[in-house]
C-alpha cells in the first residue's frame, strides 16, 4: 500500500524538479554554453519550453537546461509544452545539434533533429495535426566524442510558413543552419528554448 502511494509522488518529483522554472536561468544556461554565439541566434526567452521524453518503464525525463541525459532515454519522440503569455499559436519547434560530429570539429553541424510547424497550445501542451517537416531523430553522438548539445527552440509561426520551400522531408538533416532558416522564412528569434547534453554510450 505504501509503495503504491510513493510511486506517484516520485513520478511527480521528477516532473517538478526536472523542468525549467525561470527564463533568466534558461538564458544564463544558454549563454554559459555559448549557444547563441554558436547558432547565431539571439536568445532572450519570454516563455518556458517543456520537453519531455516518455520512458517505457520509468517516469518521463523532463529537461532542465543543460541536463545530461543518457542516450537510451532519448528515443522519443519528445512531447513539448510552453508556459508563458505567448498566445495559442501557431508555433514552430526546431531541434538542432551544433556539435556534429564532434564539438571540436563540427563539420556536419548543424544536424536538424526535429522541425515542425502548426503547433497550437492546448492548456500548455503543444499539439499539431500535420506531419513534421523533419521527424524527430534520436541523438547519436559518435563514439569518442564528448557530449553534444541538443537545442530545442520554439518560434512564433509566420503566416506563410507552410509555403516555405527551403526544407522538406527529403532534405538532408546535416549542415542545417537554424539562423539562416529562421531569417529566410521569417521566424524571428526563439520565444522559448531548452537544451540537453547527450554523450555516446560508454
Amino acid at each position: 500500500m505504501l509503495l503504491s502511494l510513493i510511486a506517484p509522488l516520485l513520478s511527480l518529483a521528477v516532473v517538478v524538479f526536472g523542468q525549467d522554472l525561470s527564463t533568466a536561468t534558461v538564458k544564463k544556461a544558454f549563454d554559459d554554453a555559448s549557444i547563441p554565439q554558436d547558432i547565431e541566434l539571439k536568445f532572450d526567452p519570454v516563455a518556458l519550453l517543456e520537453v519531455t521524453f516518455p520512458q517505457n518503464d520509468s517516469p518521463p525525463v523532463v529537461l532542465n537546461a543543460g541536463i545530461m541525459v543518457p542516450r537510451n532515454d532519448t528515443a522519443g519522440p519528445p512531447k513539448f509544452g510552453v508556459i508563458g503569455d505567448v498566445g495559442n499559436g501557431p508555433f514552430v519547434v526546431a531541434t538542432v545539434d551544433p556539435d556534429a560530429p564532434t564539438p571540436a570539429d563540427p563539420t556536419e553541424a548543424q544536424i536538424r533533429h526535429f522541425l515542425g510547424g502548426n503547433f497550437f497550445s492546448n492548456n500548455g501542451l503543444l499539439v499539431n495535426n500535420t506531419p513534421a517537416i523533419s521527424e524527430f531523430q534520436q541523438p547519436t553522438p559518435p563514439a569518442g566524442s564528448p557530449a553534444h548539445r541538443y537545442i530545442f527552440m520554439v518560434f512564433h509561426q509566420p503566416a506563410a510558413f507552410n509555403q516555405q520551400k527551403l526544407i522538406n522531408s527529403s532534405s538532408s538533416i546535416s549542415n542545417f543552419n537554424i539562423s539562416v532558416f529562421a531569417r529566410e522564412v521569417g521566424l524571428g528569434e526563439p520565444i522559448a528554448g531548452t537544451f540537453m547534453l547527450v554523450a555516446p554510450p560508454s
